[in-house]
């Protein structure tokens, strides 16, 4: 944990909605006048587009899957350094993944692969990594916030196959088959990250979503609640009569979880993370 250099860590598997988290971290890094380094986790992926592929055919004849979700595809170990390097020294290792031809332009480097790697942090308040893996536990030691976003299963897969089709071009038999493949490692490292999350963020549809793979449309926000969860709130000040006061529509579930409309999710966001925030700049500050 640390006071100079704080790490906040958003984890959340493929589809589970990270960006909205994001953008509201975004919002509240502009008003305090915070100046993040941002880093992705795909960056962490051990093998590039096409090495996956092949490790992947090697997997199979041996019997095996590989995925992006498991240790084996990726660099747990140099997320961990990339935490406690900042948190030490307000610097520390990353890269880049390629994804498309944009981000090829402006790198220099081909789809599918990565930059080299480097120093990132220098002039930086904190560091914000959003990804997969932000909450395994190689990085907990040296994790300041960790936020977890998770959508009910059913909803992440609905979620999943409209993205993947209408963004990327797969057919929805081929988004289907990639969740089915990635299941024994979603079970094993990535929900037992949300057991260590500071605060979770769950959206739950209240639409009949009872086979995902049929689903024709995403449930909106009017059809969806959002459960948070804050495992501490004595430990970051969080007053719940205060919060239902301004989230029209919230209720109280339990005496460390509330209930608030979806629509409602990225205001309720800013108004927790907000003064959590503020207060870490005013530590850094005064530290």
């Amino acid at each position: 944990m640390s006071v100079k250099h704080p790490v906040i860590s958003v984890t959340g598997s493929s589809g589970a909605g990270t960006s909205t988290a994001k953008v509201a971290l975004e919002h509240i890094f502009r008003r305090e006048k915070v100046t993040p380094a941002v880093v992705e986790g795909d960056c962490f992926h051990r093998f590039d587009r096409l090495t996956f592929r092949e490790k992947s055919k090697e997997f199979e004849a041996k019997g095996k899957r590989l995925s992006h979700f498991s240790d084996e595809a990726n660099l747990f170990d140099n997320i961990a350094d990339l935490f406690k390097s900042y948190g030490e020294t307000g610097k520390g290792l990353a890269r880049t993944y390629i994804h498309d031809d944009e981000e090829a332009k402006i790198y220099g480097v081909e789809p599918g692969k990565f930059t080299d790697w480097r120093d990132v942090g220098e002039g930086s308040d904190l560091l914000f990594y959003e990804g997969l893996h932000g909450g395994v536990e190689e990085v907990l030691p040296y994790t300041d916030l960790l936020l977890g976003i998770v959508p009910v299963v059913n909803l992440e897969w609905i979620q999943k196959i409209h993205r993947d089709t209408a963004m990327r071009g797969y057919s929805p038999e081929a988004v289907v088959e990639n969740i089915l493949s990635r299941m024994h490692d979603y079970v094993h490292f990535i929900t037992p990250q949300f057991s260590n999350t500071d605060i979770n963020f769950q959206r739950v549809p209240l639409v009949d979503t009872s086979n995902p793979f049929i689903a024709r449309d995403v449930p909106t926000p009017d059809e969806s609640v959002v459960v948070i969860r804050i495992r501490k709130p004595e430990q970051w000040g969080i007053d719940f009569p205060a919060l239902s006061a301004m989230l029209d529509g919230s209720h109280m579930s339990r005496r460390n979880t509330i209930v608030v409309p979806a629509g409602k999710m990225m205001f309720a966001m800013e108004l927790i993370l907000s003064p959590i925030i503020h207060e870490m700049m005013e530590k850094k500050r005064k530290g």
